[in-house]
């Protein structure tokens, strides 16, 4: 099978109609049905069925379509590193990153980038992880950070700091005296958490019932920035990770949290892209500025 067979199967599949696929391939309709006749009868198995003049994928298709996607992310990605380098070859960074490390850590390393090289170019975005993993695997950025990223076949990826979560509160808060703040702490005050359906929202919840405390928030937020500002207002005591803790300079009182819900710094690119070395300067940077040890989120 090769790469355009499986550019053509990758149309079909997501436009329904020879027709559409063929405007987007630059091909004709009966090129594209030919290819497609010409596969199933390769492969030996149909690949769609046609209902209201509409193909749908048989179970065949959508595992070959799914298997073969990273192939095709990361020809992507090939593509905008080489409009990168056409454009500018006086060096040019893309990166994008989640809230807890886009607005701290990240900006404080490209300073330090920025005062070293004048003449470099950086485009910079802070997005939800999922949206970062894709733009990275898309080629929309060169580098993407990110917490506690689970494994994918389409990326590399580089621990930056291995960190765990913390408390926050104000610092006139009853619970700012605690040297060690437990689930079983938390009951007595008002808890704003990271939603359930965030990666970093179960691991806390998790914590909680390994602790066999009942879990009851007060508050639900998406993001741990949004979590600091609220506890920052008096509006109860949270649990993130201390780079949102400590990314603004809050006055905040914090404190660490047992039982451990680790909280990994990552960066990550596309899997069998050399980093330019630009991109190394900027993991660099970043190495020297948090270590590998502590709670990742000093700088």
């Amino acid at each position: 099978m090769t790469l355009r067979q499986l550019e053509i199967l990758r149309a079909v599949i997501r436009h329904q109609t020879t027709m559409a696929a063929a405007r987007l391939l630059g091909m004709s309709q009966p090129a594209v049905s030919n290819a497609v006749k010409q596969l199933e009868a390769q492969l030996g198995f149909p690949l769609f069925e046609r209902v209201n003049n509409r193909l749908f994928p048989t179970e065949a298709a959508r595992v070959i379509h799914a298997e073969s996607e990273p192939l095709f992310a990361q020809h992507a990605a090939l593509e905008a590193r080489l409009r990168a380098l056409r454009q500018d070859k006086r060096g040019r960074l893309r990166l994008l990153s989640t809230p807890p490390l886009g607005h701290g850590v990240v900006p404080r390393a490209m300073r330090r980038m920025l005062a070293r090289q004048p003449g470099l170019r950086i485009t910079f975005d802070v997005r939800r992880l999922d949206e970062v993993v894709e733009g990275v695997e898309g080629g929309d950025a060169e580098l993407g950070f990110g917490l506690s990223l689970e494994e994918r076949p389409g990326l590399s990826t580089r621990l930056l700091a291995e960190a765990r979560m913390v408390c926050v509160c104000p610092p006139d808060h009853p619970l700012a005296r605690e040297s060690l703040v437990t689930p079983g702490l938390l009951r007595a005050w008002p808890l704003i958490a990271l939603e359930g359906g965030t990666r970093m929202g179960r691991a806390v919840r998790a914590a909680f019932q390994a602790a066999r405390e009942p879990f009851s928030a007060a508050v639900e937020v998406r993001y741990a920035d949004t979590a600091c500002a609220m506890a920052e207002a008096g509006v109860g005591v949270a649990v993130v990770d201390p780079f949102s803790a400590r990314s603004r300079h809050r006055p905040l009182a914090v404190l660490p949290f047992e039982p451990a819900v680790p909280a990994r710094a990552l960066a990550f690119w596309a899997v069998g892209l050399p980093l330019s070395q630009t991109a190394q300067g900027l993991l660099q940077e970043l190495h020297a500025m948090l270590g590998n040890t502590g709670d990742g989120a000093a700088g």
